[in-house]
C-alpha cells in the first residue's frame, strides 16, 4: 500500500510541460478497491488456521480528471484547467495528509507501526493457543491409556486434575478468542490507540496461555509412573491374547491326535470345552471386559490350555507304562507266591534249632504273606479294568496300592530267611559281633577325651551305659539255649546309642568352631 495520492502532475514540477503524456485517449480502468475482510477467531476451526486477510487499497484516479477525459477536452485546454486545479487540490491534501486522528500518515507513521506490533502479538497468541491445544489433545489420550487399564486412587486422582486443567485451559482460550474477536486489525482506520489496546489484549492472552502450557508440562511430568505402568500392560495384551488363542489350538490338535490313537480323553475334553466361553469373552475384547481382566484371562487361558495340551501328548506314553507295570506287577506277584511257599521251611528250622524268642514273631509269616498276594493279584484286575476303561487316575492308584502290598510282603518273606542267616552266623561266632560292637563304643570315648582332661558328663553317661548293657547281653550267651535274637537286638541297639553320641560331640563341636 502506498501512502502517496495518485497525481497527474506533481506540485513541485516548476513547468507543467514536463509532465509526461498519455497515450492513449481514455483514462486507465482502476480495479475496484476492497473491502477489509475480518474472520473472527471463534469462527476457527482449528487454532492452527490463523486467517489474516490482507487487502491491497489502491488510490484510484481523481475524479476531475476522469471527467475531463470522459469529456474529451483536447490537450491543451487540459492542461490549462490542471494547472488551475493544482493549487485547490495541494489546499486540500496537505491538512489531510498533516491532520491528527485516525487518518493514515504518508509513508508510514505511529497507527502503522502499533498496528505491526498488535499483529506480532496476535501471531504469537495464536502460536501459544496452538501449543497449548496440541499438548491438550496429547495429554488426553495418555490419560485415556490410563483410565483404560489402571482404577487404582492414583489414576482417579490423575483424571480429576486433568479435568481441573481442563476447565483453566478452557478460560484461557476464551480470554484469546475474546481479544482476536474484539479488534480487526486489518481495518484500515484502526486507530493507534485501538491497535495499543489490542497488542496489550493479545499479550495477556498468550502470557495466560504460556502459564497454563507449563502446568500442563509439570502434570504430564508427574503421568509418567501411571502411563508408563498402563502402556506396559496395553503393550502385554495382544500378545497374551494371541498366546492364549494358540494354546487352546494346539490344545485342540493335541487332543484329536491323541483320540485318532484309539484313546478317548474324555477328561481331558471336558477341560478344554470349558475354557470356550473364556476364548469368546477373549475375543469381545478389552473393551468390553477391561484391561486387567482380559490380561488375567489371557494368561489364565494359556495356562490351562497349555496343561491340557502337556497330558493330552504325555497321554499315549502314560497308557503305555500303565500297561508296562501291569505286567511288571503281575509277574512280581508270581515270583512272590512262590517265595512264600518257602517260608515255611525256614521257620521250621528255626524252630528246631533255635530257641522261641528267636522266631516267635515270624510264625504268621507265611499266612500273611499267602494273603497280602491274593489281594494284590485283585487289585491288579480292578487296575485292569479302569486301564480298559481308559480311567488313568484310576488305575495310577490301584497300581500304587498292588505295588505296596507286594513290597510288605517282600520284606516279610525276605525277613525270615535273614533271621535264619544271622542267627546262623551269631550261634558260630558271638565274638565277631561283640568286637563290632566294642569297637563302636572305644571309638566314641576317644572322641569324647579329645582335647579335655575330664569327659563331658552328658557324653561320659550314654557311653558308660552302653558298656554295662553290652555285658549284660554277652551273660545272655551263657546257657544251653541262648536267646540269640536277643543279643543281636541289644548289641544293635548299643551301636545306635553310640552313634547318636558321636553326632552330638560332632556338632556341638562344630558350633564351636
Amino acid at each position: 500500500m502506498t501512502a502517496t495520492p495518485s497525481q497527474p502532475y506533481s506540485p513541485f514540477v516548476p513547468c507543467a510541460q514536463q509532465a509526461p503524456r498519455r497515450t492513449s485517449a481514455h483514462p486507465p480502468t482502476r480495479e475496484p478497491a476492497h473491502t477489509p475482510t475480518h474472520t473472527p477467531a471463534h469462527e476457527l476451526a482449528h487454532p492452527s488456521v490463523r486467517t489474516s486477510v490482507r487487502t491491497s487499497v489502491r488510490m484510484s484516479a481523481p475524479a476531475p480528471l476522469r471527467a475531463r477525459r470522459a469529456l474529451g477536452l483536447s490537450r491543451g485546454v487540459r492542461d490549462v484547467l490542471t494547472l488551475m486545479t493544482l493549487p485547490l487540490l495541494a489546499a486540500l491534501a496537505l491538512p489531510a495528509a498533516f491532520a491528527g486522528g485516525g487518518t493514515r500518515r504518508w509513508f508510514g507513521g505511529r497507527s502503522e507501526s502499533q498496528r505491526a506490533e498488535a499483529q506480532a502479538a496476535k501471531d504469537a497468541a495464536a502460536a501459544a493457543f496452538y501449543e497449548l491445544d496440541t499438548a491438550q489433545r496429547d495429554l488426553r489420550i495418555s490419560i485415556e491409556t490410563i483410565t483404560a487399564v489402571d482404577d487404582s486412587p492414583a489414576a482417579r486422582r490423575a483424571v480429576s486434575d486433568f479435568e481441573a486443567l481442563g476447565r483453566r485451559i478452557d478460560e484461557a482460550s476464551h480470554q484469546y478468542i475474546t481479544a482476536v474477536d474484539a479488534h480487526d486489525l486489518d481495518h484500515d482506520g484502526l486507530e493507534a490507540s485501538a491497535a495499543a489496546q489490542a497488542r496489550s489484549e493479545l499479550t495477556a492472552a498468550k502470557d495466560e496461555l504460556g502459564r497454563v502450557k507449563g502446568d500442563l508440562d509439570r502434570f504430564e511430568q508427574g503421568l509418567g509412573p501411571l502411563l508408563g505402568k498402563a502402556e506396559t500392560q496395553l503393550a502385554r495384551l495382544a500378545p497374551s491374547v494371541e498366546r492364549a488363542r494358540q494354546a487352546l489350538l494346539a490344545a485342540s490338535n493335541a487332543l484329536d491326535g491323541v483320540r485318532k490313537s484309539g484313546l478317548k480323553a474324555d477328561d481331558l475334553a471336558a477341560r478344554l470345552a470349558a475354557l470356550g466361553p473364556e476364548l469368546t469373552k477373549l475375543n469381545q475384547g478389552a473393551g468390553q471386559h477391561g484391561v486387567p481382566e482380559t490380561l488375567e484371562r489371557a494368561e489364565r487361558v494359556s495356562r490351562e490350555a497349555e496343561a491340557v495340551r502337556a497330558e493330552a501328548e504325555r497321554l499315549p506314553g502314560r497308557a503305555a507304562e500303565i500297561d508296562h507295570r501291569l505286567v511288571s506287577l503281575r509277574t512280581r506277584a508270581q515270583a512272590l507266591t512262590t517265595r512264600s511257599g518257602q517260608v515255611e521251611p525256614v521257620l521250621s528250622e528255626l524252630r528246631r534249632r533255635f530257641s522261641a524268642a528267636c522266631w516267635q514273631d515270624l510264625q504268621h509269616v507265611p499266612e500273611q504273606a499267602a494273603e497280602n498276594v491274593r489281594q494284590a493279584e485283585l487289585k491288579l484286575k480292578e487296575a485292569q479294568a479302569a486301564r480298559d476303561a481308559q480311567r488313568w487316575p484310576d488305575a495310577t492308584s490301584l497300581l500304587s496300592t498292588v505295588r505296596a502290598l507286594l513290597n510288605h510282603t517282600d520284606e516279610a518273606v525276605s525277613a525270615a530267611g535273614d533271621r535264619l542267616r544271622r542267627l546262623n552266623a551269631v550261634a558260630k561266632d558271638p565274638q565277631q559281633e561283640i568286637d563290632r560292637t566294642r569297637f563302636a563304643i572305644r571309638d566314641a570315648q576317644r572322641l569324647a577325651m579329645a582335647g579335655r582332661n575330664t569327659p563331658d558328663p552328658r557324653h561320659a553317661r550314654p557311653l558308660d551305659d552302653s558298656v554295662a548293657r553290652l555285658d549284660r547281653a554277652i551273660a545272655t550267651l551263657e546257657g544251653r539255649h541262648p536267646d540269640y535274637w536277643h543279643f543281636l537286638t541289644e548289641t544293635e541297639a548299643v551301636r545306635q546309642s553310640v552313634a547318636r553320641v558321636v553326632s552330638q560331640i560332632r556338632e556341638e563341636r562344630g558350633g564351636g568352631v
